[in-house]
C-alpha cells in the first residue's frame, strides 16, 4: 500500500509539472528548464520512495563497501601529458582509483584521437573498478575551449552577454554538452559566473558574460540549464567570484580586500543564483579574501567553503578545488600540505592538472593525514557520498562510443554564431 500511494504521488507531482508546461505556453528553454525539474524531481522522489520502503540505499551501501584508497580516490581529479595512456597515468587510474580526470590540449589532436583517448580511459578503470570515472575538460567556448581543430568554436560569453538572450545562453549550454559527449567527456568546467568588474583583470575578460552581476546570473544559469538538460555534468565557477582581481592565480594570489557585505551584493549574486536553480557542482577559486580569512586562500578555507557557501548559501553539492598546481597554490604552500587543508575546508574534489610528483604527494598526504587522523573517515565519507550521488544522477557510465557526426556539431555552432550576427 505504501508504495502504490508513493507512485501515485509522484506521478501527480511530474503530471502537474507537464500541464504547467503545456497550458503557460514556454519557451523553448523554459520547456527544458522544466522537464530537467521533473527529472531531478523524479530522481529524488524516486530515493525517498526506497527508503520509506525499507529498501537499502544504494549509494551508502556501496560506500560501505569501499577501501579508504578507494574512497581518497574519488576524491581526486588528475591531468595528465600525453595524447595517449602512458604507464604513470594507468596506474594513477588502476592503482590509486582516481574518480576523475581533465583533458587539455596537449592531450587532444584529432576528432578520432580524442575520442579513442576516452574511450581507453573508460575501458581501464571499468576493467578495475565499478565507478565510473568522471571525464572533465574545459569548454567554455571562445578564449577557453579544447575541442579538436576539425570543431568550429562557439561564442566567447561576453558576446553572449551583450546579446543579453536567455534563449540563446541556453542554446549555447547545448551545444558545449553536445560536442563534449560526442566526445565522451561527461563533465565541462563552465559556466563562468564571475562579474568582469575589473577592466585590470587578466584572467577572466571575455570569459564572463559581462560586468552585470543580473545578466552574469540570469545567462550563466541559462547556460548551466542547457548543459544540465543533455545529461552533462556543468561545474559553476570560479566561487566566490573572480571578477575584481588584477592577478592572474595561475602565477600568483590574487586578493580581494571586499567584505562579507559587499560580496553578497555583488561577487556572489550569480553562485546564489546558480545554488537556488540545482546547481551540482562548484569550483572554488585560490583567491585571498582578507575579510573572511585573513590566513588562507578561499580554497583552502573553511571560512569560505563550509562556512559561507554551505552553510549560508546552502549549497549541498560537489565542491572542487581550482587546479592545485596553479601558481597561487604551488608558490605558496606545500601541494600536500594544501590539499590536506583543502579537504579540511570542506572540499570534496583535489583537482591536480599537472606534474607527477605534485598527483603522488597530493595522493599521499591525503593517505597519510587519514592514518594520523587529521583527516577523519566521516570527513571523507561525507564528500564521496556527494561524489557517488552525482554519478548516480547524471547515470554515469563507463560504455564506450563510437559514432561521432562533426557536422552536427558544427551546425550548432553555426547558428549560434548567426544569431549573434
Amino acid at each position: 500500500m505504501m508504495e502504490i500511494r508513493n507512485n501515485w504521488y509522484k506521478k501527480e507531482v511530474v503530471f502537474s509539472l507537464i500541464l504547467i508546461m503545456i497550458f503557460v505556453g514556454c519557451s523553448k528553454a523554459s520547456n527544458h528548464n522544466i522537464v530537467h525539474a521533473v527529472q531531478g524531481a523524479e530522481y529524488e522522489m524516486e530515493t525517498e520512495v526506497s527508503l520509506l520502503d525499507g529498501a537499502t540505499d544504494p549509494i551508502k551501501a556501496k560506500l560501505d563497501s569501499m577501501s579508504i584508497a578507494e574512497k581518497i580516490g574519488q576524491m581526486l581529479m588528475f591531468g595528465f601529458d600525453d595524447s595517449k595512456i602512458n604507464e604513470e597515468t594507468r596506474k594513477l587510474i588502476v592503482d590509486n582509483h582516481i574518480g576523475g580526470v581533465i583533458l587539455f590540449k596537449k592531450n587532444i589532436t584529432s576528432s578520432q584521437q580524442l575520442l579513442a583517448l576516452t574511450n581507453q580511459i573508460k575501458e581501464i578503470n571499468s576493467k578495475h573498478h565499478n565507478t565510473p570515472i568522471f571525464i572533465a575538460v574545459d569548454e567554455e567556448g571562445g578564449l577557453i575551449s579544447r575541442m579538436p581543430p576539425e570543431i568550429i568554436n562557439l561564442p566567447d560569453s561576453v558576446d553572449i552577454g551583450n546579446s543579453n538572450s536567455p534563449a540563446l545562453a541556453y542554446q549555447v549550454g547545448e551545444a558545449i554538452a553536445e560536442r563534449v559527449d560526442s566526445f565522451g567527456f561527461n563533465m565541462t568546467m563552465t559556466p563562468v559566473l564571475d562579474i568582469n568588474s575589473n577592466p585590470a583583470n587578466p584572467v577572466i575578460g571575455k570569459r564572463a558574460f559581462g560586468a552585470n552581476r543580473e545578466i552574469v546570473a540570469k545567462l550563466g544559469i541559462e547556460e548551466m540549464k542547457g548543459i544540465q538538460s543533455k545529461s552533462i555534468i556543468p561545474v559553476v565557477k570560479h566561487f566566490p567570484g573572480h571578477g575584481d582581481t588584477d592577478v592572474d592565480s595561475h602565477l600568483g594570489l590574487p586578493v580581494v580586500n571586499h567584505s562579507l557585505e559587499r560580496l553578497r551584493q555583488m561577487e556572489l549574486v550569480p553562485f546564489q543564483h546558480a545554488v537556488n536553480q540545482q546547481a551540482d557542482l562548484m569550483m572554488v577559486a585560490h583567491i585571498l579574501l582578507p575579510e573572511i580569512d585573513i590566513e588562507f586562500p578561499s580554497s583552502l578555507s573553511k571560512n569560505v567553503i563550509t562556512n559561507l557557501l554551505r552553510e549560508g548559501m546552502n549549497f549541498n553539492g560537489v565542491v572542487i578545488t581550482d587546479d592545485m598546481t596553479m601558481g597561487a597554490i604551488i608558490e605558496n604552500y606545500d601541494i600536500g600540505e594544501a590539499s590536506v587543508r583543502a579537504i579540511q575546508a570542506g572540499n570534496d574534489i583535489i583537482l591536480v592538472c599537472h606534474g607527477t610528483e605534485n598527483k603522488v604527494k597530493a595522493v599521499n598526504s591525503i593517505t597519510n593525514a587519514f592514518k594520523d587522523g587529521t583527516i577523519s573517515e566521516d570527513r571523507i565519507n561525507e564528500s564521496v557520498e556527494r561524489i557517488l550521488r552525482l554519478k548516480d544522477k547524471y547515470n554515469l557510465s563507463d560504455s564506450l562510443q563510437y559514432d561521432l557526426d562533426l557536422n552536427k556539431i558544427n551546425q550548432s555552432s553555426e547558428e549560434i554564431l548567426r544569431a549573434l550576427q
